[in-house]
């Protein structure tokens, strides 16, 4: 869709169809268990690597459909949207933040990359590992492993729910 056609309105935007996901997603990233049992600063950078990790993870479980790696560009654009707003918001201006969202990405597909890796293994050695590394912790001794079997139970709550169940912003119990 070009920029002229949803300027006119001509098309509906893509994004959408994923926005309740993307919803679902940020609920998720704010659950108090992240923060109160298992080891998630409480702080902007805790916040942040909360919902960049959960958007790697949600990228994924859609990317592991035949007809999810659209979903997972659309998910992803509404992440940046998100973040870019975000940054708006708290005041921070457009050569700045063109500078962060780059970083953002690149953190983003980083996490992705590690994750995908550390999910594949049997244990959470790994993915301990890759929360030791990428996350801003309160509890650095037991919180990597408790953030790890964390991703761990969410990972397989999402391999439970079919692509159409996350459509509407739904995941498996």
């Amino acid at each position: 869709m070009s920029f002229l056609s949803r300027l006119l309105g001509r098309e509906p935007d893509p994004r959408e169809t994923w926005r309740p996901l993307w919803h679902r997603l940020v609920l998720v990233a704010r659950e108090e268990h992240w923060y109160a049992q298992r080891g998630a600063a409480d702080t902007l950078d805790g916040r942040f690597d909360m919902i960049s990790m959960l958007t790697a993870l949600f990228i994924l479980r859609l990317e592991s459909e035949a007809e999810g790696v659209p979903a997972a560009a659309r998910l992803t654009e509404l992440f940046v949207e998100d973040m870019d707003s975000q940054m708006r918001e708290a005041g921070i201006g457009d050569p700045t933040v063109g500078k962060a969202m780059g970083k953002m990405m690149a953190t983003l597909g980083g996490r992705a990359g590690t994750l995908r890796a550390a999910l594949a293994q049997d244990d959470d050695g790994d993915l301990a590992d890759v929360v030791r590394r990428n996350m801003h912790l309160s509890d650095e001794e037991r919180g990597p492993a408790l953030m790890a079997g964390g991703l761990r139970d969410l990972h397989a709550r999402l391999a439970r729910t079919d692509f159409a169940t996350l459509k509407e912003g739904e995941i498996a119990a």
